[in-house]
């Protein structure tokens, strides 16, 4: 696969949120961006919070845009405050340096897009992105292993 396709964004998020529920997560919402950093897929769950859609939209940013998954930004983040906040503004989007911002890579290993996810901890958060790239064939890449 050369590119992510609405189809699959579409499976993506539905597989999220899937395992959110399998799991009694609180109400997430899910954004799912292509390799340019375009939002292709952005569901949010009945009594998800108001400002869930921009962070998860900031945490697959930042895994697009950094080339890294977002638990990895968050540890740079804390070595390097004032240069994630310089970040802030620079691009299409804010960058949320939290875990919940994993990146999708196909079977040769190619970004071919990120997930974000908010609205439980971020480490579950994660593992429902985690769960819903692997669960289409796909390689997730979350930075560092949980």
């Amino acid at each position: 696969m050369s590119a992510l396709t609405l189809k699959v964004a579409l499976a993506l998020t539905a597989q999220a949120l899937n395992a959110g529920r399998q799991t009694s997560a609180a109400p997430l919402t899910v954004a799912v961006l292509d390799s340019g950093g375009h939002l292709l897929a952005l569901q949010r769950e009945d009594g998800a919070s108001l400002l869930r859609p921009s962070i998860a939209i900031g945490k697959a940013w930042g895994a697009i845009a950094l080339g890294k998954g977002s638990r990895l930004l968050a540890l740079d983040a804390q070595q390097r405050p004032a240069f994630f906040a310089a970040l802030n503004g620079m691009g299409q989007s804010d960058i949320v340096p939290a875990p919940g911002g994993v990146l999708i890579r196909d079977a040769q290993g190619q970004v071919i897009g990120a997930m974000g996810i908010s609205g439980d901890t971020s480490d579950i958060d994660e593992q429902c992105a985690i769960s819903a790239i692997e669960a289409q064939g796909l390689r997730a890449d979350a930075g560092v292993a949980v």
